[in-house]
Protein backbone atom coordinates (compact mmCIF):
# COMPACT_ATOMS: atom_id res chain seq x y z
CA UNK A 1 0.00 0.00 0.00
CA UNK A 2 1.43 3.41 -0.87
CA UNK A 3 1.31 6.55 1.79
CA UNK A 4 -0.31 9.44 1.69
CA UNK A 5 1.61 12.21 1.06
CA UNK A 6 0.70 13.37 4.95
CA UNK A 7 2.84 9.82 5.99
CA UNK A 8 5.86 10.63 3.14
CA UNK A 9 7.50 13.50 5.51
CA UNK A 10 8.41 11.32 8.52
CA UNK A 11 9.34 8.41 6.93
CA UNK A 12 11.73 10.64 4.39
CA UNK A 13 13.70 12.44 6.73
CA UNK A 14 14.52 8.78 8.23
CA UNK A 15 17.04 8.61 5.36
CA UNK A 16 19.24 11.13 6.83
CA UNK A 17 22.75 9.74 7.92
CA UNK A 18 23.62 10.45 12.14
CA UNK A 19 27.36 11.53 12.61
CA UNK A 20 28.70 9.54 15.27
CA UNK A 21 32.21 10.40 16.73
CA UNK A 22 32.63 8.75 20.48
CA UNK A 23 33.10 5.22 18.41
CA UNK A 24 36.71 3.42 19.60
CA UNK A 25 38.84 2.89 16.86
CA UNK A 26 39.28 -0.60 15.80
CA UNK A 27 42.56 -2.16 14.49
CA UNK A 28 43.24 -2.19 10.95
CA UNK A 29 45.08 -3.31 8.29
CA UNK A 30 48.25 -0.72 8.61
CA UNK A 31 46.76 1.08 11.81
CA UNK A 32 43.77 1.79 13.63
CA UNK A 33 40.94 2.86 11.50
CA UNK A 34 39.51 6.20 12.38
CA UNK A 35 36.14 6.50 14.37
CA UNK A 36 34.54 8.37 11.89
CA UNK A 37 35.33 5.53 9.63
CA UNK A 38 33.90 3.11 12.14
CA UNK A 39 30.11 2.62 11.09
CA UNK A 40 27.06 1.39 12.72
CA UNK A 41 24.39 0.20 10.50
CA UNK A 42 20.78 0.59 13.03
CA UNK A 43 22.81 4.71 13.71
CA UNK A 44 23.94 5.27 9.74
CA UNK A 45 20.53 3.76 8.14
CA UNK A 46 17.48 3.82 10.63
CA UNK A 47 15.18 3.63 7.57
CA UNK A 48 15.89 -0.29 7.38
CA UNK A 49 17.01 -0.36 11.33
CA UNK A 50 13.30 -1.74 12.44
CA UNK A 51 11.51 -3.90 10.25
CA UNK A 52 8.12 -5.12 11.72
CA UNK A 53 7.78 -8.57 13.21
CA UNK A 54 5.52 -9.58 10.12
CA UNK A 55 6.36 -7.72 7.14
CA UNK A 56 4.90 -9.62 4.25
CA UNK A 57 7.16 -10.53 1.20
CA UNK A 58 6.60 -6.83 -0.91
CA UNK A 59 7.54 -4.63 2.43
CA UNK A 60 10.27 -3.36 0.83
CA UNK A 61 8.70 -2.68 -2.41
CA UNK A 62 5.87 -1.03 -0.59
CA UNK A 63 8.66 1.25 1.52
CA UNK A 64 10.05 2.23 -1.89
CA UNK A 65 7.41 3.48 -3.27
CA UNK A 66 6.76 5.62 -0.54
CA UNK A 67 10.48 7.36 -1.44
CA UNK A 68 11.70 9.60 -3.78
CA UNK A 69 13.90 8.36 -6.79
CA UNK A 70 16.12 11.39 -6.29
CA UNK A 71 16.66 12.78 -3.31
CA UNK A 72 16.66 9.36 -1.75
CA UNK A 73 18.41 7.25 -4.51
CA UNK A 74 21.23 6.34 -2.46
CA UNK A 75 18.96 4.40 -0.32
CA UNK A 76 16.55 2.94 -2.52
CA UNK A 77 19.67 1.74 -4.29
CA UNK A 78 21.06 0.14 -1.03
CA UNK A 79 17.52 -1.67 -0.14
CA UNK A 80 16.99 -3.20 -3.80
CA UNK A 81 20.50 -4.17 -4.33
CA UNK A 82 21.24 -5.82 -0.68
CA UNK A 83 17.62 -6.60 0.77
CA UNK A 84 15.65 -7.24 -2.52
CA UNK A 85 18.29 -8.49 -4.96
CA UNK A 86 21.75 -9.19 -3.31
CA UNK A 87 22.63 -12.69 -5.21
CA UNK A 88 20.92 -11.10 -8.20
CA UNK A 89 22.97 -7.68 -8.30
CA UNK A 90 26.50 -9.28 -7.57
CA UNK A 91 26.18 -11.32 -10.54
CA UNK A 92 25.03 -9.10 -12.68
CA UNK A 93 27.53 -6.58 -11.46
CA UNK A 94 29.97 -9.44 -12.80
CA UNK A 95 28.72 -9.43 -15.82
CA UNK A 96 28.55 -5.93 -16.30
CA UNK A 97 32.25 -5.42 -15.48
CA UNK A 98 33.07 -8.53 -18.16
CA UNK A 99 31.28 -6.67 -21.11
CA UNK A 100 33.71 -3.72 -20.18
CA UNK A 101 36.10 -5.88 -21.52
CA UNK A 102 34.82 -6.13 -24.90
CA UNK A 103 35.88 -3.30 -25.66
CA UNK A 104 39.54 -2.69 -27.01
CA UNK A 105 40.77 0.55 -25.51
CA UNK A 106 39.48 -1.11 -21.86
CA UNK A 107 40.81 -3.92 -21.73
CA UNK A 108 44.54 -2.59 -23.61
CA UNK A 109 44.31 -0.38 -19.99
CA UNK A 110 43.87 -3.57 -17.77
CA UNK A 111 46.53 -5.98 -19.78
CA UNK A 112 49.00 -3.06 -19.58
CA UNK A 113 48.22 -2.96 -15.92
CA UNK A 114 48.52 -6.63 -15.75
CA UNK A 115 46.24 -6.79 -12.06
CA UNK A 116 44.28 -9.51 -14.29
CA UNK A 117 47.17 -11.11 -15.44
CA UNK A 118 49.15 -11.47 -12.05
CA UNK A 119 46.42 -10.65 -9.27
CA UNK A 120 43.01 -11.25 -10.76
CA UNK A 121 41.30 -12.50 -7.18
CA UNK A 122 42.88 -8.91 -5.38
CA UNK A 123 41.75 -6.98 -8.20
CA UNK A 124 38.20 -8.88 -8.08
CA UNK A 125 38.03 -8.06 -4.22
CA UNK A 126 39.54 -4.99 -4.65
CA UNK A 127 36.67 -4.12 -6.65
CA UNK A 128 33.52 -5.28 -5.22
CA UNK A 129 34.85 -3.92 -1.69
CA UNK A 130 35.10 -0.25 -3.20
CA UNK A 131 31.43 -0.66 -5.15
CA UNK A 132 29.71 -2.07 -1.51
CA UNK A 133 31.67 0.67 0.13
CA UNK A 134 29.79 3.27 -1.42
CA UNK A 135 26.59 1.82 -1.87
CA UNK A 136 26.52 0.75 1.45
CA UNK A 137 27.67 3.85 3.09
CA UNK A 138 26.95 6.33 0.39
CA UNK A 139 29.03 8.34 -1.67
CA UNK A 140 29.10 11.54 0.67
CA UNK A 141 29.83 9.28 3.87
CA UNK A 142 33.19 9.30 5.24
CA UNK A 143 33.58 5.64 3.95
CA UNK A 144 32.30 6.40 0.66
CA UNK A 145 34.90 9.58 -0.03
CA UNK A 146 37.65 8.04 0.83
CA UNK A 147 36.56 4.77 -1.24
CA UNK A 148 36.04 7.29 -4.52
CA UNK A 149 39.28 8.79 -3.32
CA UNK A 150 40.67 5.18 -4.01
CA UNK A 151 38.95 4.43 -7.43
CA UNK A 152 39.86 7.95 -8.75
CA UNK A 153 43.53 7.45 -7.83
CA UNK A 154 43.87 4.43 -9.42
CA UNK A 155 42.47 5.21 -12.19
CA UNK A 156 44.35 8.40 -12.54
CA UNK A 157 47.62 5.99 -13.05
CA UNK A 158 46.48 5.14 -16.67
CA UNK A 159 45.41 6.95 -19.43
CA UNK A 160 41.47 6.34 -20.09
CA UNK A 161 39.28 7.98 -22.05
CA UNK A 162 36.17 10.02 -20.69
CA UNK A 163 34.07 7.77 -23.06
CA UNK A 164 35.77 4.55 -21.91
CA UNK A 165 34.72 5.89 -18.15
CA UNK A 166 31.24 6.72 -19.28
CA UNK A 167 30.79 3.33 -20.20
CA UNK A 168 31.81 1.35 -17.52
CA UNK A 169 29.14 3.72 -15.77
CA UNK A 170 26.83 3.11 -17.55
CA UNK A 171 26.98 -0.55 -17.81
CA UNK A 172 26.49 -0.84 -13.65
CA UNK A 173 23.47 1.11 -14.22
CA UNK A 174 21.90 -0.88 -17.01
CA UNK A 175 23.07 -4.53 -16.82
CA UNK A 176 21.43 -5.24 -12.90
CA UNK A 177 18.35 -4.02 -14.11
CA UNK A 178 18.01 -5.90 -17.53
CA UNK A 179 19.20 -9.32 -15.48
CA UNK A 180 16.68 -8.64 -12.53
CA UNK A 181 13.73 -7.47 -14.83
CA UNK A 182 14.55 -10.86 -17.08
CA UNK A 183 15.32 -13.06 -14.21
CA UNK A 184 14.96 -12.10 -10.98
CA UNK A 185 11.72 -13.22 -8.56
CA UNK A 186 9.95 -9.46 -9.49
CA UNK A 187 10.36 -7.30 -11.78
CA UNK A 188 11.66 -3.82 -10.39
CA UNK A 189 9.38 -1.01 -9.33
CA UNK A 190 9.94 2.37 -11.45
CA UNK A 191 12.05 4.19 -8.45
CA UNK A 192 14.28 1.29 -8.35
CA UNK A 193 15.25 2.03 -11.68
CA UNK A 194 15.19 5.76 -11.88
CA UNK A 195 17.12 5.80 -8.14
CA UNK A 196 19.97 3.26 -9.83
CA UNK A 197 20.05 5.92 -12.56
CA UNK A 198 20.87 9.11 -10.25
CA UNK A 199 23.12 7.14 -7.58
CA UNK A 200 25.70 5.77 -10.25
CA UNK A 201 25.08 9.82 -12.12
CA UNK A 202 25.72 11.36 -8.86
CA UNK A 203 29.35 8.79 -8.37
CA UNK A 204 30.64 9.71 -11.90
CA UNK A 205 29.58 13.35 -10.93
CA UNK A 206 31.99 12.68 -8.10
CA UNK A 207 34.76 10.60 -9.93
CA UNK A 208 34.57 14.28 -12.82
CA UNK A 209 33.31 11.85 -15.57
CA UNK A 210 31.49 14.64 -17.68
CA UNK A 211 28.68 14.39 -20.01
CA UNK A 212 27.06 12.25 -18.16
CA UNK A 213 23.12 12.21 -19.47
CA UNK A 214 20.52 13.69 -17.44
CA UNK A 215 17.98 11.43 -18.68
CA UNK A 216 17.76 7.35 -18.10
CA UNK A 217 16.78 6.32 -21.59
CA UNK A 218 19.32 9.54 -23.18
CA UNK A 219 22.04 6.84 -21.21
CA UNK A 220 20.73 3.94 -22.67
CA UNK A 221 21.09 5.02 -26.38
CA UNK A 222 24.62 6.31 -25.72
CA UNK A 223 25.85 2.90 -24.08
CA UNK A 224 24.01 1.74 -27.33
CA UNK A 225 25.84 3.52 -29.70
CA UNK A 226 28.98 3.00 -27.86
CA UNK A 227 28.48 -0.49 -27.90
CA UNK A 228 28.00 -0.46 -31.85
CA UNK A 229 31.09 1.81 -32.59
CA UNK A 230 33.68 -0.01 -30.42
CA UNK A 231 32.48 -3.54 -29.18
CA UNK A 232 34.84 -5.93 -31.34
CA UNK A 233 37.04 -8.61 -31.23
CA UNK A 234 40.44 -8.04 -29.68
CA UNK A 235 43.06 -9.69 -28.35
CA UNK A 236 43.48 -8.00 -25.37
CA UNK A 237 39.77 -8.80 -24.99
CA UNK A 238 40.52 -12.60 -25.02
CA UNK A 239 43.46 -12.31 -22.60
CA UNK A 240 41.34 -10.13 -20.04
CA UNK A 241 38.17 -12.34 -20.53
CA UNK A 242 40.14 -15.82 -19.99
CA UNK A 243 41.82 -14.57 -16.90
CA UNK A 244 38.37 -13.68 -15.52
CA UNK A 245 36.89 -16.98 -16.40
CA UNK A 246 39.45 -18.84 -15.03
CA UNK A 247 38.86 -16.98 -12.01
CA UNK A 248 35.62 -17.33 -12.03
CA UNK A 249 35.90 -21.14 -12.15
CA UNK A 250 38.89 -21.29 -9.33
CA UNK A 251 35.73 -20.33 -7.64
CA UNK A 252 34.46 -24.18 -7.22
CA UNK A 253 35.49 -27.47 -6.96
CA UNK A 254 37.94 -28.63 -9.91
CA UNK A 255 35.35 -31.87 -11.48
CA UNK A 256 32.68 -28.74 -11.97
CA UNK A 257 34.72 -26.29 -13.20
CA UNK A 258 33.96 -27.36 -17.14
CA UNK A 259 30.34 -27.32 -16.61
CA UNK A 260 31.15 -23.32 -14.59
CA UNK A 261 32.97 -22.63 -17.80
CA UNK A 262 30.24 -23.32 -20.65
CA UNK A 263 27.27 -21.48 -18.12
CA UNK A 264 29.31 -17.91 -18.01
CA UNK A 265 29.91 -18.42 -21.56
CA UNK A 266 25.90 -19.08 -22.25
CA UNK A 267 25.26 -16.54 -19.81
CA UNK A 268 27.18 -13.73 -22.11
CA UNK A 269 25.42 -12.52 -25.37
CA UNK A 270 26.22 -12.86 -28.96
CA UNK A 271 28.12 -9.45 -29.27
CA UNK A 272 30.44 -10.58 -26.41
CA UNK A 273 30.99 -13.92 -27.61
CA UNK A 274 32.36 -12.55 -30.94
CA UNK A 275 34.81 -10.05 -29.27
CA UNK A 276 36.73 -12.51 -26.75
CA UNK A 277 36.60 -14.46 -29.35
CA UNK A 278 35.33 -17.15 -27.32
CA UNK A 279 33.23 -20.68 -28.92
CA UNK A 280 29.47 -20.32 -29.49
CA UNK A 281 27.91 -22.36 -26.95
CA UNK A 282 24.42 -24.09 -28.73
CA UNK A 283 21.41 -22.78 -27.72
CA UNK A 284 20.17 -25.43 -25.22
CA UNK A 285 23.17 -24.76 -23.09
CA UNK A 286 21.83 -20.85 -23.28
CA UNK A 287 18.31 -22.06 -22.72
CA UNK A 288 19.10 -24.56 -19.69
CA UNK A 289 21.32 -21.77 -17.93
CA UNK A 290 18.62 -19.08 -18.10
CA UNK A 291 15.71 -21.71 -17.04
CA UNK A 292 17.97 -22.68 -14.04
CA UNK A 293 17.79 -18.53 -12.66
CA UNK A 294 14.15 -18.61 -13.16
CA UNK A 295 13.84 -21.47 -11.17
CA UNK A 296 15.83 -20.47 -8.65
CA UNK A 297 13.93 -17.18 -8.68
CA UNK A 298 10.45 -18.98 -8.20
CA UNK A 299 12.11 -20.34 -5.13
CA UNK A 300 13.37 -17.00 -3.62
CA UNK A 301 9.36 -15.68 -4.02
CA UNK A 302 8.28 -17.49 -1.46
CA UNK A 303 11.42 -16.94 1.06
CA UNK A 304 10.55 -14.94 3.71
CA UNK A 305 11.21 -10.87 3.22
CA UNK A 306 14.66 -10.56 4.32
CA UNK A 307 15.21 -8.38 7.40
CA UNK A 308 19.29 -7.75 7.36
CA UNK A 309 21.07 -6.36 4.30
CA UNK A 310 23.14 -8.51 2.70
CA UNK A 311 26.07 -6.73 1.29
CA UNK A 312 30.03 -6.46 3.00
CA UNK A 313 29.86 -8.96 5.03
CA UNK A 314 28.76 -11.26 2.74
CA UNK A 315 30.83 -10.41 -0.01
CA UNK A 316 33.69 -13.35 -0.48
CA UNK A 317 36.71 -11.42 -0.54
CA UNK A 318 39.37 -14.29 -0.93
CA UNK A 319 42.30 -12.22 -0.40
CA UNK A 320 41.62 -10.06 2.38
CA UNK A 321 41.56 -12.48 5.56
CA UNK A 322 39.53 -10.91 8.35
CA UNK A 323 37.82 -7.83 6.53
CA UNK A 324 35.41 -6.45 7.08
CA UNK A 325 36.04 -5.67 11.03
CA UNK A 326 39.58 -5.04 9.97
CA UNK A 327 39.66 -2.37 7.12
CA UNK A 328 38.85 0.69 5.52
CA UNK A 329 38.53 1.95 1.93
CA UNK A 330 42.42 3.59 1.52
CA UNK A 331 43.95 -0.36 2.64
CA UNK A 332 42.00 -1.30 -0.71
CA UNK A 333 44.03 -0.94 -4.23
CA UNK A 334 47.03 -2.02 -5.85
CA UNK A 335 48.67 0.56 -3.70
CA UNK A 336 46.85 1.84 -0.55
CA UNK A 337 46.89 5.44 -0.36
CA UNK A 338 48.54 5.23 3.22
CA UNK A 339 47.06 8.23 4.89
CA UNK A 340 49.65 10.10 6.79
CA UNK A 341 47.98 8.73 10.38
CA UNK A 342 48.98 5.47 9.64
CA UNK A 343 52.38 3.78 9.46
CA UNK A 344 53.75 1.04 7.56
CA UNK A 345 55.07 0.92 3.69
CA UNK A 346 52.54 0.04 0.70
CA UNK A 347 52.79 -3.77 0.27
CA UNK A 348 53.02 -3.72 -3.13
CA UNK A 349 56.53 -4.23 -4.63
CA UNK A 350 56.99 -1.57 -6.98
CA UNK A 351 60.61 -1.07 -9.16
CA UNK A 352 62.32 2.39 -8.36
CA UNK A 353 61.83 5.41 -10.70
CA UNK A 354 64.58 6.37 -12.68
CA UNK A 355 66.65 8.83 -11.33
CA UNK A 356 65.19 8.03 -7.75
CA UNK A 357 67.52 9.09 -5.05
CA UNK A 358 65.15 8.80 -1.97
CA UNK A 359 61.70 8.24 -0.91
CA UNK A 360 59.74 11.52 -1.25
Amino acid sequence: MTATSAERTPEKTTTTRSTVTDRPAVPGVFGPVPADLVTDSAVEHPLTAGVPLRPGRWYWRDLIDTLDPVSDAEEIHRITSTYEFPWDYQRALELALYRTYCIPSVSAVLEQAGNFRDHPQKRYDDTALLMVELVEHGYDSPRGKEALRVINRQHAMYEITNDDMLYVLSTFIYEPLEWIDANGWRRLHPNERLAAFHFYRAVGERMKISGIPEDIGEFRRWRDDYEARTMRYDRNNELIGTYTLDLMCSWYPAPVRPVVRKVVRSLIDDDMTRAFGFPWQPPAFRDAAYAALRMRSRVVRWLPVRRRELGARATENRTYPGYPEGYRPADLGACPIQPRDRKGACPVAHAPAAGATGAA
